[in-house]
Order: C-alpha cells, then structure tokens, then sequence
C-alpha cells in the first residue's frame, strides 16, 4: 500500500499533536511549578507532604474511575467500520465512565478518615474529604478528551486539562495571596485545586457539546459495540491501575513509612518526568495515528512513524538526562534553590529510569493500536508488582533512594517488556542505526566532559548548556549521515503544517542522507 504518503500523513498528525501537546505539556510543568513554589512558601511541611500524598491517592482513584475506557475508546473510534459504533462507543464511554467516575469518588469520600487515621497522617484527612470531587472531574475530563483524541484532536487534553486546570490553580492561589484577608492557608489551597478541576471541566463539556456533533452527527447506534468496547477496556483498566501504581506506588510505600519525605521526593519524580514529556505527548497521538494505519493495513508507515518520532522526541530528553544525571546539585540548585541538595542520588536514579524509557519509544501505545492489550496487562502487573515490592525492600531502610530505585525499575522494565514483545510480534522497534548512531556519539562525549571537567557552572549556563547538546544532536545527525526517509517525511508533514516550503532546511538536511540513497 502506499507507506510513503501513509508515514507522511500519519507523520503530519502526529507532529501537529505533539507539538501542541507539547507545549501544553510544558506549560503543565511550569505552572505546577509555581504552584509548588507558592504552596511551599505558604503551608506547612506537614501539610505539604499531605498533599503530596492525597494527590497521588487522587491518582490511583482517577486510574480505577476511568475503567480503561480512555484508551478503549481512543483505539476504537479510529479504527471503527460505521458511525454508528462510533455512536455507541461515545456514549457507552460517557455513560459507563460518568458513573465510575462517581463512584470513585464516593469511595474516596467514605474512605478517606480511615486513610488519614491508619497512617497517623492527620493533615491528610480534609484533603481526603474535598479531593474526592477533584478525582471524580478528572476521569470525566479525562474521558472527554479521549474522545476526541480518537479522532486526532488534542486540544481537550493540551488546553483543558494540562494547561487549563494548573492555571487556574496558580490564578486562585496568587487570589488568596494578594486580596484580603491576605494570606494562604491549607483548606484554601485544597479549595483551590478543587474548583480549577471543577471549572475546567465544565469548560470542557462545552467545548465537547459544541465539537462533537461536527465530527459524529445523531444517529443510530449499533448495540453489540458497547460489549466490544467493555470487553477492550477490561484489560486496559488492569493496565491502567497496575500503571497508577507504577507511577505512585512508591510514593505511597514512602508516604507509609517516612510521611515527611514525600513531598521533598516529588521534586526528584517531577524533573524525571520532565524527560518523558515529549514522548509521553507523542504517544497520546500516535495511538489514534496507529490504528487509523492498521485498519488501512500500512503496518511499514507505522515503523516508520514509530522510529521517527522516537528519534526527534529525544532531542528534547537527551539534553535533561545529561544534565540532570552529571550536573544534578546544580540543577536542583538552579529549579528549586540549595534546600532540595538531599535529592541528589534519587534525582539521578528516577532521571536515568526516565531517559531509558523515552529511548523505547511509546512502545504501550503501540501495543494498545496493535490490540495486544492482554500482553499490556501482564506487563503492567509485573511492573507494578517490581514498584510496589522494592518499594516495601528498599524504603525502610534507605527511604527515598529505594523508592527512586523501585520507580526507575518497574518503569523500564514495563516499557521495555512492551517493546520486546512489540518487537517479536509486529517488527517495530526504534534501534536503527540512524537513531542509534547520533545518541551515543552525542551522549558519551558530552557525559565525559560533564563528569570529568573541574567546572562548576553558573546557574544561568545551565539552559544554554542543554540547548547546545540539542544542536550538537542535531549536527551529529548530519555529520554521521543519520538522515533517512522518515525524516524527510517528517519535514514534508512539518511543510505541510506551515504551509510553505523549508528549501534552506532540506539543503541541509541532504547533507545528512547516506551517499547510496542520494
């Protein structure tokens, strides 16, 4: 079939989605940052390690609200046969996902004074009580957005729920701060997360109700889909919990055992994650790009598109691992001053865990397109499962190292398990020697000098220094002729987008291609 036009196309969707989830993505990073910055300033250590901990519980309880029907739905949308499978799995989507999500939060509700009393965890208990509405708006966003992520659109996700709802919160928070009676306390700062999550989906159901019908007008349904999605999502919902836990179960072992820890370790967790950024944004378009290419049988455009966008994803994580990792006091000093020195080694164990992962490429998406989601369940158990018992090894005795050395872990063992069997069973996987070559002539110089070099950097060289390595990528790429077709699709999608052609841009890149490919 045609794979060129097929990459270039999926290439197109995926590099419009990303960059706008990308930029939604950053600016998620940094308005927590500021939240965080304010909240520190404002409440009390104790109180902040209880809303650490309460955010992670929220998480756990999104993860159980939401059944799997977010990437249920996503797959199956663009991979349906009639609008009126589509019909059903909308709906059956909203309304199955709607009670859920209510019962969560219900649970949550009920459970919550016996959360915060097993745990000795007294400031933990009112935010228990107002959270539960914050968990139970957020499987609802969550559930909207995918909706619309099954039919390429990321504008839910990137502007209503991860540049929308921080926003408010910081807006709310800086309220209190400034107009009378002038000051933040704890019950204000869990109010105020609370009524961003709620504004931001009532922003976002209308949104939803003015989009929707443009895409899929009324119609008939087709009854027997609702128990195709439900059976698709059953193993989706196991990787969905398993990958909450992946994500926080460490935390909640630490939260169990050194309360006043976790919130001093969230700070090593949030840089972390700043690495999967750019793939994580990739992967939540590719999804819907995949299985749109697997229903047209164009299982080469999916290589290509896979391999691809791995390759430039790490351009914006190399240069945070090799910062972080070699230059971790400074950077630490540098986004969250001196104070946070004591998450040296953990910063540089989750960051390393991090990197290893974005390198995989967003192998669990592609299993979910490829419909291997049993697979993607036992993945995520065993990974959990490594989290949440190194976690219960390690924390006792070496607190917050052993929940980085679990988180690290169980991360890329479960995405590295996604990419073996993906590997074996479909032929995709991203270590080809274009992708290979450039990171580790870039990497290992660059770490060498970082270790080696009796330096001590200012402050304010930092993001000039991971800037450079972004360019030496970049330039490595052409210098070892790492140019391949998929790149050159890539910059026709990215023509495509401007609307205008780069002719100085493919000069150079044609500097970059093989000779026997000229």
């Amino acid at each position: 079939m045609g794979t060129p036009s097929a990459a270039k196309d999926g290439l197109s969707s995926v590099t419009r989605g990303t960059l706008l989830l990308l930029l939604g993505s950053l600016l998620y990073v940094l308005f927590n940052f500021f939240a965080r910055f304010i909240l520190i300033r404002s409440v009390s250590t104790a109180e902040w390690n209880a809303l650490s901990f309460a955010l992670a519980l929220v998480g756990l309880v999104a993860a159980i609200g939401s059944l799997g029907l977010p990437s249920a739905v996503a797959r199956l949308l663009p991979y349906a046969g009639s609008d009126a499978e589509r019909r059903t799995y909308v709906r059956g989507t909203l309304l199955v996902g709607g009670i859920a999500a209510a019962g969560s939060g219900v649970a949550l509700w009920l459970l919550g004074p016996w959360i915060a009393d097993t745990l000795h965890f007294p400031d933990l208990a009112i935010a228990l009580q107002l959270f539960p509405v914050a968990a139970a708006t957020s499987v609802v966003a969550g559930l909207i957005a995918s909706i619309f992520q099954g039919y390429e659109d990321v504008v839910p996700n990137a502007f209503f729920i991860q540049t929308l709802t921080p926003l408010l919160f910081v807006a709310f928070l800086v309220a209190l701060y400034v107009l009378p009676p002038q000051g933040i306390d704890y019950t204000g700062a869990l109010l105020a997360y609370v009524v961003a999550n709620v504004i931001a989906l009532a922003l976002t159901i209308v949104y939803a109700l003015r989009r929707l019908p443009r895409r899929l007008a009324p119609g008939p349904t087709a009854p027997k889909a609702l128990g195709h999605l439900l059976r698709f999502a059953a193993p989706l919902f196991l990787v969905t919990l398993m990958g909450t836990l992946l994500g926080s179960g460490d935390t909640l072992v630490l939260g169990a055992y050194f309360p006043g820890q976790v919130g001093t370790y969230s700070a090593s967790l949030t840089l972390a994650r700043l690495l999967q950024v750019g793939v994580g944004a990739a992967a939540y378009i590719f999804l819907p790009v995949a299985a749109r290419l697997l229903r047209q049988r164009d299982s080469a455009a999916i290589n290509v598109t896979y391999v691809t966008v791995t390759k430039w994803m790490i351009l914006f994580s190399l240069p945070l691992f090799l910062l972080f990792v070699f230059l971790p006091s400074r950077s630490l000093d540098f986004v969250y001053t001196a104070r946070y020195a004591v998450v040296v080694v953990p910063l540089q164990i989750t960051v390393t865990g991090a990197f290893l992962t974005t390198a995989f490429g967003p192998a669990a998406n592609a299993q979910v397109a490829f419909a291997q989601t049993r697979l993607l369940a036992y993945n995520a158990i065993v990974a959990a499962v490594v989290d949440v018992g190194v976690a219960f090894a390690l924390v006792p005795s070496h607190g917050m190292t052993g929940a980085a050395v679990a988180w690290a872990l169980a991360n890329v063992i479960y995405t590295a398990l996604s990419l073996v069997e993906l590997e074996y069973l479909t032929g995709v996987h991203p270590f080809r020697p274009h992708f290979v070559v450039p990171l580790v002539v870039t990497a290992v110089p660059v770490a060498l000098v970082l270790a080696l070099a009796p330096v001590t950097y200012p402050l304010w060289s930092l993001p000039a220094i991971g800037f450079g390595i972004a360019v030496l990528l970049v330039v490595v790429v052409l210098v070892t002729r790492s140019v391949d077709e998929g790149d050159r699709l890539l910059l026709g999608a990215v023509e495509g987008l401007l609307g205008r052609p780069l002719p100085r841009l493919r000069a150079i890149g044609r500097i970059g291609v093989p000779r026997a490919r000229r």
